[in-house]
């Protein structure tokens, strides 16, 4: 008998975050109709992962078999890549390492694919816990930290509104990812010493270009974990400028060549007119921590392009050039 749908929980040194992910996974329900797993993806940790996930196995005989994989090449993209390579399932569910799943999270993600055979990939309602309260003002931020609350029905990602849902709670049909997504994509995800993101949303991007919906589904409810460390300047502060940074990607990914320059010049416009009018707003220097974030990601935006570039994130090698070529993909070149 195959398995349905695997759950992976991709990690960088998680072993204190993540068992609490496979905690609610031992408590899921309504799974009796379909087969599931669990693959964590061990993405180069150096603390003792390997180890809890060996604890944890036993537990889940009866319940879900859990397996594990080492993935030695940093970043988020690259673990997801492998877990799309290990898995032999047509569902494949992500969560983060700090994402904890309500209990019937596996069975609404499988019911939603039943559903909806048109959806490639479908985002979960995410909340967050925050391990301190927030500022005020800092629901202007929410958006950028993977909490998505768009209402209590399923909701489909129109393609002329430049909306994606992120990784965090996300489903994707596996065949769908394989067919859609190159290998080797331009953006690869945080590693230590580089905040560059948009990894996720890269590769909705290709899925959603090869005409597959992509859905909200708010029956897949998650809780997103935020520490204290998250909501200070010394950690947004860079977070915004990887997010900021990755942005010419993101953009161009359904943009064909020819159109590139006008579109990236129009960008360049309306960045820099939104930055104008932040700084007529809060000044040169604000002491306004969400401010200084808004303005560390329009100033990145701005030197996306000329970042990537120098950098050489836009000279993909010849096999990924041949991958995106066989896929009719338009990936940036």
């Amino acid at each position: 008998m195959g398995v349905d749908l695997t759950v992976v929980i991709c990690t960088y040194n998680g072993g204190t975050r993540f068992p609490e992910v496979l905690d609610a996974l031992l408590a899921q329900v309504n799974t009796a109709e379909f087969s599931w797993e669990i693959l964590l993806v061990d993405n180069n940790s150096t603390d003792n992962t390997a180890q809890i996930v060996k604890d944890y196995q036993k537990q889940f005989q009866g319940i879900a078999p859990l397996h594990y994989c080492f993935e030695p090449q940093q970043g988020a993209a690259h673990a997801r890549h492998r877990a799309v390579k290990e898995v032999k399932s047509p569902l494949i569910g992500f969560l983060d390492d700090d994402n904890i799943p309500a209990k019937d999270w596996v069975s609404a993600a499988y019911k939603f694919a039943q559903e909806y055979p048109k959806a490639g990939a479908y985002g979960s309602l995410s909340s967050p816990e925050f391990e301190i309260d927030p500022p005020p003002n800092f629901k202007r931020l929410i958006p950028f930290l993977a909490i998505t609350q768009r209402g209590s029905k399923p909701l489909l990602y129109k393609k002329d509104q430049n909306l994606l849902p992120p990784s965090a709670g996300l489903v994707v049909r596996t065949q769908v990812w394989r067919e859609s997504v190159p290998e080797h994509c331009i953006l690869s995800g945080r590693t230590p010493g580089s905040m560059l993101t948009g990894e996720d949303i890269e590769a909705l991007s290709y899925i959603q270009m090869q005409d597959w919906e992509i859905w909200y589904n708010p029956a897949m409810q998650i809780i997103h974990k935020i520490p204290r460390h998250r909501l200070e300047p010394e950690y947004l502060i860079p977070f915004f400028r990887g997010i900021g940074l990755g942005r010419y990607v993101t953009r161009m990914v359904r943009v064909k060549p020819i159109f590139r320059p006008f579109f990236t010049c129009g960008y360049f416009a309306n960045d820099l007119r939104k930055l104008i009018r932040h700084i007529w707003r809060y000044g040169i220097e604000t002491p306004d921590a969400i401010a200084a974030c808004e303005r560390e990601l329009l100033v990145s935006s701005l030197n996306s392009f000329f970042y990537l570039w120098r950098n050489g994130y836009l000279k993909p090698d010849k096999s990924t050039q041949q991958a995106l070529a066989k896929k009719g993909s338009l990936a940036v070149k």
